[in-house]
């Protein structure tokens, strides 16, 4: 059969059987068809989750086909040889077998001999790199026998196979980085012709091979990686989003491809995709609405089916961004559920951390805080890293503060003292420094002396304020310094772009959680925002901001 007609007519076979009928009907196959059609066995019977039928490895035609390319293995075109490598390493064939290794060995020999063109030398790079431990040394002669011809002229996927090369050289110690460098520069000019795929691979090599001085190669990837949203697979749109994560890019645009793509594709998403979508809005401080609400009905529809991680991946972004969503006493019952059949199967620190943010919003696990405040959760949380630091230690503080001043009701084991710390610090906690110190100087405008305020109070109740006031039964201002009398106390709240989630006014978990407790102390809390004092143009107005912002009774 004519060549041309053999590949039209494989194409459109969906099935092995169908395959393997098709070849019994012929007489005599060229090599380059019977690897095409081992190929084409290896796309239809190989998914995600490896092969669907292993009992086709015992059919006749198939075990015919590999005794043939057996035998003739020092017979066959490169093409022919290579397409059969890359199907059977697909169709996972023992690479022990005297089948592999004679395919494998004729490989290299053809390598070193010279005899490869640049199509044969990708098509034996990839179909080593899918094997579990490729020979390194191999690896490296066919990046040599790449480089003898020009980097500048390499293809798009050239390119991608010597990256993926470089990673596996790289973890044996190789040193490449002015290889890297060459092919960095290089890539830059081929971008734009990059395929979905192509990009997510490079992204991810990039990453693994820690190449933080190619800005501007990270940079134009990730913004090409915003057409390509809705086309990644889940497994090209985790490398995408970890590379974002690594080199800590925030391109908007590529916020609302995922705003996009992300509800529309919910229900079809892997979990560890959804997982790294709502890591890479919290690390980012993104608080993306419709993102939130798909994730929340999604949890609602499949909690049962995620891991532990995952469903704290998908719940605590909730707590850190401040954010219910209008499905929130759907989501927050299936979560109630979900721990009570699953509490015992959650790590230690996985489990603090999630039922801390739940606390952040205002919902509060009151069945399972017994558990969390036993000796014996404090002993398997010492028991694993980090151990009992002082970010876990201020987290068991905040959740004991937090049943004490909003749930008092609540009648279970308390935390006990010598583990409570003085203050709780948090990543966001330290106020703007230039914005500090224009509300400190329209303060001492407004006050005429520096004595009437305190700056960073430390309080006996966790908490550092800002700023403190105190008042007397008459409402005027006395020293910072004077402790009777004090009748009422101001809390000035000066809260920069730092504690709010990303281009929005939404305070984060951790400053509205602080607030409201400092409310519950009986402090009289003034916010101070950055959205309302920047563009204050001088002291004078600054202080008249102050006065009608703390002192509204006495305003004009």
């Amino acid at each position: 059969m004519d060549e041309q007609l053999f590949f039209k007519k494989l194409d459109n076979l969906c099935t092995s059987e169908e395959i393997f009928y098709f070849l019994s009907s012929l007489e005599v196959m060229s090599d380059t068809m019977a690897s095409g059609a081992l190929q084409r066995i290896s796309k239809v019977e190989v998914d995600d989750n490896g092969l669907k039928n292993p009992g086709l490895l015992e059919n006749e035609v198939f075990r015919a086909l590999c005794f043939q390319f057996e035998l003739e293995s020092s017979k066959l075109s490169n093409t022919g040889l290579l397409n059969a490598l890359q199907a059977l390493i697909k169709l996972h064939i023992d690479p022990q077998s005297t089948l592999m290794t004679r395919l494998l060995s004729e490989s290299e020999e053809r390598l070193g001999k010279g005899q490869l063109t640049a199509e044969n030398l990708c098509a034996l790079g990839e179909s080593l790199l899918e094997l579990e431990s490729p020979s390194c040394a191999t690896l490296e002669q066919i990046v040599s026998h790449m480089q003898e011809r020009d980097i500048e002229r390499w293809s798009p996927r050239e390119i991608v196979m010597v990256y993926k090369i470089l990673q596996v050289t790289v973890r044996e110690g190789k040193q490449c980085q002015n290889l890297l460098n060459r092919l960095n520069s290089v890539t830059l000019h081929t971008v734009s012709q990059l395929s979905p795929k192509f990009a997510s691979v490079i992204l991810n090599s990039l990453v693994v091979l820690h190449q933080t001085q190619a800005v501007s190669l990270v940079t134009a990837l990730c913004k090409h990686s915003v057409k390509h949203v809705p086309y990644f697979t889940d497994h090209e749109l985790v490398n995408v989003l970890e590379a974002f994560l690594y080199f800590g890019q925030k391109v908007q645009i590529f916020t609302r491809a995922l705003e996009s793509h992300v509800p529309k594709s919910i229900c079809t998403m892997h979990p560890q995709t959804v997982s790294k979508v709502m890591q890479y809005c919290c690390k980012k401080m993104i608080l993306s609405k419709p993102i939130f609400d798909a994730v929340a009905e999604g949890f609602i529809s499949s909690a049962d089916r995620l891991t532990t991680d995952q469903i704290a991946a998908y719940i605590i972004p909730f707590g850190t961004l401040n954010y219910l969503p209008p499905s929130a006493a759907s989501l927050f019952r299936k979560l109630e559920a979900v721990l009570h059949t699953r509490l015992r199967h959650f790590q230690p620190h996985t489990l603090l951390n999630l039922l801390h943010s739940c606390v952040l919003i205002q919902r509060y696990p009151v069945n399972f805080l017994p558990k969390i405040f036993s000796p014996y959760f404090l002993q398997k949380l010492q028991a694993q890293p980090p151990g009992l630091n002082r970010l876990v230690m201020s987290q068991l503080t905040q959740l004991f503060l937090t049943v004490t001043l909003e749930c008092p009701f609540y009648e279970g084991p308390k935390f006990l003292s010598k583990y409570q710390v003085k203050a709780c610090p948090t990543l966001h906690s330290s106020p703007d420094v230039h914005l500090f110190k224009r509300v400190k100087t329209g303060l001492l405008y407004l006050l005429k002396k520096r004595i009437y305020f305190a700056s960073e109070v430390s309080t006996p109740y966790f908490y550092v304020v800002d700023i403190e006031i105190k008042l007397d039964e008459e409402g005027l201002v006395l020293p910072a310094a004077q402790l009777d009398e004090v009748h009422r106390r101001i809390a000035l709240c000066v809260d920069g772009r730092n504690r709010f989630c990303a281009h929005s006014h939404n305070l984060l978990g951790e400053e509205a959680i602080k607030q409201r407790h400092l409310q519950l102390l009986g402090y009289e809390v003034v916010q101070i925002p950055f959205f309302e004092i920047e563009s204050l143009q001088n002291t004078r107005k600054m202080a008249d901001y102050l006065h009608k912002k703390i002192f509204p009774c006495t305003y004009g």
